[in-house]
């Protein structure tokens, strides 16, 4: 099961914590973690190459987890909670959709 925790500070997603393969199908052809994946890259690729918030991110290929963390400001704050709060949405869905491959929560 893939897990996904958002962490959030007075109303603001600080940031996220996915790790682990879905199990959806089998390694190199699993379409739930290619979807997930691919949002999270993309979220991590608005966040920081796009808006230039310079988030922490960390990547373990041990545990299949990446993490990003946010700085306490951002100059483009209004767009990266947006980018933050539609990996959510998407998310969610997803996690509706296969409730056994996938648990989002927010911490």
């Amino acid at each position: 099961m893939t897990k996904v925790a958002f962490t959030t500070a007075d109303d603001r997603i600080t940031g996220f914590c996915c790790s682990g393969h879905s199990g959806y199908g089998e390694a190199g052809t699993d379409i739930l973690c290619a979807a997930i994946s691919a949002a999270v890259s993309l979220t991590e690729c608005i966040v920081n190459d796009i808006c230039g918030t310079r988030a922490k991110v960390r990547v373990n290929e041990d545990d299949a987890s990446i993490t990003l963390t946010l700085p306490a400001a951002c100059d483009e704050e209004e767009t990266v909670q947006a980018a933050l709060a539609g990996l959510m949405a998407y998310l969610v869905d997803l996690r509706d959709q296969y409730p056994d491959y996938l648990d989002v929560l927010e911490v």
